[in-house]
């Protein structure tokens, strides 16, 4: 009940104005509502999202925020309910004065959306302050031969509240000698005379008081009031009469100090001391104005004394008074209007608003970042800003209104290429020549994970010594994500193939976060000599990306094999007899020793020699081809039996060696040769073991 009544009390208080607009894809609105000022703190002004057309789910979950340009806060949002609430108390008059019409402006900006949403409160004034005079009392002196239809000017009544609930009527006590004239200055505001209707006695009535009221057009009206003491003198007659009722000047803002702006002159048709004139301004006159300019009392100058501000006022009023030196002084007045000229003495002001300083690199070409207010307080052409961002930045300027911009993206962002932007803003007026201001705001890119992390080398080779110890390290991958943060976060991964008929898994482990393989057993070259392992990187974004890199893994040979002799073949473990003819000449082909070598490479070319023989002389081996030969000619008084035990190693480091013995049989008048395998006997041992 409580909620619907106060409903009830705000609708009734505030008139609201929609306007919806949509422009480049991107929705912008303006909203208006009219309140009364002295609205207490909390007050209910507008519901934004039922005027706008938006429920309060959207206003919080897009993160929306109240930005305004005034420097007390008297706005506030509560974007759980969608209320703009008066975060203070409002005093127009405090907050605008003169101002005809006083506006606060907001916006509603969202950080996860390009949306914004403008609104204008209006405060409008309430009659909350009576007329007041600057004196309650108000003395007057007169002299009794002072003609009827002399006027006196009177001090007008002060009332901060504005249009109809300002001072309308003044109205003076009944008498018959005095009355009131009001007039309207060119300025707006109204001059009050004491008007003489009734020539003065003083020796039937020596003095007056009338009481002085003012009222304004409020409802109900409110009232002020001062009292005219008006004492009666004698003798000086006329007063002093200025050339001009009104004076007008033009005055240069920003003037040097003694700056003649205009001469006022009164004469005095008396004669003597009583046709003396003195200048002086009048009560009228605030102190503030005479301390911007004086009046020579004598020569009736006015000169500039102080600083002479455009932009805090475009024009003044001075009421000046010529006062003779009668008994008593009589006084005559005139009214001195000066325009002031504007000149380019102001750079333009330019206010930022950073609607969100991280902006994803993702954002669509459009998203507002910032707001920008420029404000001129020069007028005219002087007045006229421009505004502008350097071309070489994804961001340009979007006018909104008069001296409103919107910061959004032109382009497409990549953090990866520049992170960090600095915008400078650059605002400059037309005049001649021009005054400018730059402004930079700072724009921070983050990351969104639009890159898959990279390998180093997406193919490669990698060369691993057999025999290898298991558990080292035997080679490492390396991966890179230009991503920041979780999405540059990668671990590694394999593919289980088999290699033969077991799995890789079983030769190799990775590390998964830093890419390094460690063996899980020895490989063996003689069983094993390559393979082919796919490795895939993924990195830990949302959702995650990944790539893949094909390793070709050679293993190195090792000297791990000894020769093995094929042929002759062993028989029985005995040495057997190898047969040769007496007659054979020198050269002779007696056998031929074959061995192999698993290994390779060097580890497989294979050197034979005699390592002992019965007589050394008499037969020689092919040191790379293993043939047995006669060295010389077979003499009669050689040995018939005779043995030797070949060596054969391999090339590698260390070497590896086999042995074979063999016995040889020096027959005469031989005809068959028995078949080599039958008659030899080879003794394979290493070479450390003879």
């Amino acid at each position: 009940m409580a909620d619907s009544q106060s409903n009830n009390t705000w609708k009734c208080m505030v008139m609201v104005f929609v306007v919806l607009i949509c422009a480049v894809d991107v929705l912008s609105a303006q909203i208006r509502y009219s309140v009364t000022e002295e609205m207490e703190q909390g007050a209910v002004i507008g519901n934004i999202a039922e005027d706008l057309g938006l429920n309060i789910a959207t206003l919080s979950g897009r993160k929306g925020r109240l930005v305004a340009d005034y420097t007390k806060r008297y706005l506030e949002a509560d974007l759980e309910n969608g209320f703009l609430l008066a975060n203070d108390r409002i005093d127009r008059d405090k907050l605008c004065g003169p101002i005809t019409t006083c506006v606060l402006s907001f916006q509603i900006v969202f950080e996860t959306s390009p949306e914004m949403y403008r609104g204008e409160v209006e405060i409008l004034d309430i009659n909350d302050n009576s007329p007041s005079f600057p004196e309650s009392v108000i003395l007057l002196q007169m002299g009794e031969f002072i003609a009827p239809g002399s006027r006196f000017p009177l001090e007008s009544a002060l009332d901060p509240d504005m249009g109809t609930n300002t001072v309308s009527v003044y109205n003076i006590s009944p008498n018959e000698h005095f009355v009131l004239n009001v007039a309207i200055a060119v300025d707006g505001t109204k001059i009050v005379e004491l008007s003489l209707e009734k020539p003065l006695d003083r020796e039937r009535q020596s003095s007056f008081q009338l009481m002085l009221m003012a009222t304004d057009g409020g409802s109900p009206p409110r009232s002020g009031t001062a009292r005219i003491l008006i004492t009666v003198l004698d003798s000086n007659d006329n007063a002093p009469a200025f050339d001009s009722k009104a004076y007008e000047a033009s005055l240069i803002e920003n003037s040097p100090r003694g700056t003649l702006v205009v001469s006022v002159h009164a004469t005095d048709p008396d004669e003597g001391s009583n046709a003396e004139v003195t200048y002086t301004f009048s009560n009228r006159v605030s102190p503030k104005i005479q301390e911007l300019f004086s009046l020579d009392p004598r020569t009736g100058e006015i000169r500039v004394q102080g600083i002479i501000d455009y932009e805090g006022a475009s024009s003044y009023s001075l009421d000046v008074q010529a006062v003779d030196n009668g008994l008593p002084a009589i006084a005559g007045h005139s009214k001195v209007s000066i325009k002031v000229i504007d000149v380019n003495d102001n750079a333009p002001e330019i206010k930022v608003t950073v609607v969100s300083s991280m902006v994803p690199e993702d954002a669509a070409p459009g998203t507002v970042t910032a707001l920008v207010n420029v404000i001129d307080r020069d007028s005219g052409k002087n007045g006229e800003v421009h505004c502008e961002i350097h071309k070489n930045v994804p961001f340009k300027l979007q006018s909104s209104s008069r001296g409103r911009y919107k910061v959004i993206t032109s382009d497409m962002l990549d953090r990866e290429t520049t992170p960090l932007y600095n915008i400078a803003i650059l605002a400059r007026d037309s005049a001649s020549p021009p005054r400018s201001t730059n402004k930079t705001i700072q724009i921070t890119v983050s990351d969104i994970n639009d890159n898959a992390p990279r390998f180093a080398r997406p193919m490669d080779t990698v060369y691993v010594m057999e025999n290898n110890a298991p558990g080292a390290s035997i080679f490492a991958v390396t991966a890179f994500d230009p991503d920041q943060g979780q999405n540059s976060y990668v671990t590694y991964s394999f593919t289980d193939n088999l290699i033969q008929d077991l799995r890789l898994s079983n030769y190799l482990n990775l590390n998964s976060m830093n890419g390094t393989f460690y063996a899980l057993r020895s490989f063996d070259y003689e069983r094993v000599k390559n393979f082919q392992i796919q490795v895939q990187v993924r990195d830990a974004g949302v959702p995650p990306l990944s790539s893949s890199a094909t390793l070709n893994v050679i293993i190195l040979d090792q000297n791990d094999n000894a020769p093995v002799i094929v042929s002759p073949s062993a028989q029985s473990g005995s040495a057997g007899v190898e047969v040769v003819p007496q007659s054979a000449g020198q050269g002779y082909l007696v056998t031929k020793i074959i061995a192999t070598d698993a290994d390779s490479g060097q580890n497989a070319r294979l050197l034979y020699q005699v390592l002992k023989a019965t007589d050394p002389s008499l037969f020689v081996v092919g040191l790379p081809s293993g043939e047995i030969r006669t060295a010389r000619e077979i003499l009669e008084q050689d040995s018939t039996t005779q043995t030797l035990v070949i060596l054969v190693k391999d090339n590698g480091q260390p070497s590896l060696s086999s042995t074979a013995t063999i016995h040889f049989s020096i027959l005469g008048n031989v005809t068959e040769i028995f078949s080599e395998s039958s008659n030899l006997v080879t003794n394979m041992t290493n070479m450390s073991l003879i």
